[in-house]
């Protein structure tokens, strides 16, 4: 999971982001979203969004935050976890952006508990 300001610009404040690289994966979790209130809905899975140049650091093996803030910062974050998945993972992963979602008025809401239930 990642807490990106792009989340709440993609899909609103009471909407986490999620991106899956299965399809029937995504809509499980979609369905247990709705079922649970912990509402959640996809981002675009294009993993030729995630540019690793746009990561690169002078100080560590790689930055956290992409160069271009116009470029799906819900997916790309996604895509930089997926990074970080052994070359030869072959499972399924979900990502979940959930910066909005989980607080309020600078009160965490618990947001999330019951998805992952």
């Amino acid at each position: 999971a990642t807490l990106t300001g792009g989340q709440v610009t993609a899909t609103g404040k009471k909407h986490a982001a999620l991106l899956c690289n299965d399809a029937e994966v995504e809509q499980e979790f979609f369905k247990a979203g709705v079922s649970t209130g912990d509402l959640v809905y996809p981002v675009v899975y294009c993993p030729e969004l995630f540019m690793p140049q746009a990561f690169n650091s002078e100080v560590a093996d790689m930055k956290n935050s992409a160069d271009d803030r116009r470029n799906a910062l819900s997916s790309c974050a996604g895509h930089f976890i997926e990074a970080h998945l052994p070359s030869d993972y072959a499972g399924q992963w979900v990502h979940i952006d959930m910066a909005s979602p989980v607080a309020e008025e600078q009160r965490a809401t618990g947001w999330g508990v019951a998805l992952l239930l």
